[in-house]
């Protein structure tokens, strides 16, 4: 394998990463973070893998290298989060995760000794909260949202129960979940090295499933059970924190417990808050003006200021296009002067991670990377579960799919399903 530049092996990498839904905006920022994440080799190799899941074969075919040196390599990746090593029905596959909920928060997700993460942590802050393309390209660069927002189910009222889904409850994401894990909060941990400490827990990161299982597996999370995840669920409510997952129906990988002050998730709806950056729960709280005193207290604890008192009513007043329904600010009145009510809107969740990012990459024109990815290396699993994502979308999606592939042969697929 002939040696690639030291620039040319991170811009690889850097245009690798792009080729993917959730990609990463080029910036000097961006390069140096590679270069604190990846040696020089290790970008030139992860530059060369496959998009979706792919096997120790497959690897070292690409890298035409035998599988012992391939999988001592895929190893040492897993071993710093750079790579997820998943095992499907006994067999092990790999993937690069995208930069958040990915390799970007790993990286903070445990104190180490092997990177400086304080400089780390300055290059992430200069990249997301300072440069704002990519978290412009997280939140707002798809239709489809990355992220939705839990309802506190505490002050959910009968009505409102006979409303919720299972798959809104976060109760019901953890108990469902195959494997649990929990580990620092990227987010306050970066900003704890910019000596800006919040007061909300560090332990609070879950992630679910196989994400959850490798990540314990290389020493990034903690494995809990369902009680726990529980417990830690109930003290995030006490601390009123947020709780961010993966905007899908079934299989999510992540459930953040978002503060105002630190969190992506929070601070970008604060931003752009009009704009939706994060999907959010079917209810709306409302304000009884009868008996709100107008204390405040609910304005205190919104974590993205969306409730505040009226200088000259002296109620408390929801900005409803902003409000992400989680329900903070009805735990915390004083008076009970506010409850719950149904948006009166359906909303449209995505029924699994493949069908996220498909409807993502449909979104974005990059359907085909997904498909055709180094020549269709990827696994016949893969590339089923594209398919059948494909084939379930609504006609207008699945005739945007259709027009980017400009194949006759998914053409036709799509025309057999009608």
């Amino acid at each position: 394998m002939s040696h690639i530049s030291n620039k040319n092996a991170y811009k690889m990498l850097e245009e690798r990463i792009n080729r993917f839904p959730q990609g990463a905006p080029p910036s000097k920022t961006l390069y140096k973070i590679l270069s604190m994440l990846f040696t020089e080799k290790e970008a030139e190799l992860v530059a060369m893998l496959p998009i979706k899941p792919f096997t120790l074969k497959t690897a070292s075919q690409i890298w035409k290298m035998s599988e012992v040196e391939t999988q001592n390599i895929l190893e040492k990746l897993a071993s710093k989060a750079i790579i997820m090593d998943i095992d499907f029905d006994g067999k092990k596959e790999y993937c690069l995760p995208p930069p958040m909920i990915g390799f970007f928060e790993f990286s903070l997700m445990r104190t180490r000794d092997d990177i400086d993460q304080k400089t780390l942590s300055e290059l992430y802050y200069q990249y997301l909260n300072v440069e704002e393309d990519f978290i412009k390209d997280l939140f707002l660069g798809t239709e489809t949202r990355f992220g939705k927002v839990f309802v506190q189910e505490g002050v959910l009222s009968r009505q409102n129960e006979l409303e919720i889904m299972d798959y809104d409850r976060a109760s019901n994401v953890i108990k469902e979940a195959k494997h649990i894990a929990v580990s620092m909060c990227f987010c306050r941990h970066k900003m704890q090295h910019l000596g800006e400490n919040c007061d909300a827990p560090m332990e609070t990161c879950i992630t679910l499933g196989n994400t959850a299982h490798t990540l314990s597996k290389n020493g990034y999370a903690r494995t809990i059970d369902a009680s726990e995840g529980l417990d830690i669920l109930n003290m995030a409510y006490e601390h009123n924190l947020v709780q961010c997952g993966e905007n899908v129906r079934n299989g999510s990988v992540f459930m953040c417990n978002c503060c105002g002050c630190c969190c992506e998730g929070m601070l970008a709806v604060k931003k752009f808050g009009y704009m939706a950056p994060i999907q959010t729960t079917a209810f709306l709280p409302q304000v009884t003006d009868e008996s709100c005193v107008g204390c405040g207290k609910c304005s205190k604890v919104c974590p993205i200021e969306a409730i505040k008192v009226d200088p000259i009513t002296k109620k408390a007043k929801v900005d409803e296009g902003i409000c992400l329904g989680c329900g903070v600010c009805v735990r915390n009145c004083p008076k009970k002067s506010i409850y719950l009510k149904h948006r009166g809107k359906e909303i449209i969740t995505p029924a699994n991670t493949t069908h996220r990012i498909v409807l993502q990459a449909i979104e974005k024109g990059q359907l085909s990377e997904l498909l055709f990815d180094n020549k269709a290396l990827f696994s016949h699993r893969a590339m089923a579960a594209v398919f059948s994502s494909i084939l379930k979308l609504p006609p207008l999606k699945r005739a945007m799919a259709s027009k980017q592939m400009k194949s006759v042969y998914l053409d036709k697929l799509l025309r057999d399903k009608e």
